[in-house]
């Protein structure tokens, strides 16, 4: 008669992963805290700034997502929007729509599917979302600096 053999479950899986990564040190928790601190003031002085721009934080990311696409055209889909911000369609549709109105972005229909719309920032919010963004170039270093030391600092993963 045969040996039995037994599934392994999931959990034996991910003690055996466990156990080949070394537990994180004081140093690497530090490293991290640094770094989420780095990450936090950045967050927060990004949206001071973006409302001394005349921009809600949410309009501000908006903004940036559309002239910093991927693909290098300055321009979005509020599918590709809505992915990139991690936020639900009907929450960037109506993010979009308000920037719209208030003239900071437009739409183009797209020449290839008409169900497409092409959204790209106006002069005014093209104007509007540079004052922002270098004004925070310092904040930027920071915050580069925060992750190369996060990056040469911490041994686990």
């Amino acid at each position: 008669m045969g040996a039995l053999t037994l599934a392994k479950s999931p959990l034996d899986h991910q003690n055996r992963r466990m156990a080949t990564q070394s537990e994180p040190t004081t140093p690497d928790v530090i490293a991290v805290a640094a770094f989420r601190s780095a990450l936090r003031h950045f967050l927060r002085r990004s949206e001071k700034i973006a409302r001394q721009s005349g921009l809600t934080p949410q309009r501000y990311t908006l903004l940036m997502m559309i002239k910093g696409s991927p693909a290098g055209d300055e321009q979005s889909t509020v599918t590709e929007l809505a992915e990139r911000m991690q936020l639900a369609q009907s929450t960037v549709t109506e993010l979009v729509r308000r920037a719209e109105g208030a003239g900071l972005i437009e739409r183009e229909q797209s020449q290839r599917d008409a169900r497409v719309a092409h959204l790209r920032l106006t002069p005014e919010g093209d104007r509007r979302l540079m004052l922002s963004f270098t004004e925070l170039e310092t904040e930027r270093a920071q915050l580069r600096e925060a992750f190369a030391s996060l990056d040469g600092g911490v041994t686990g993963n």
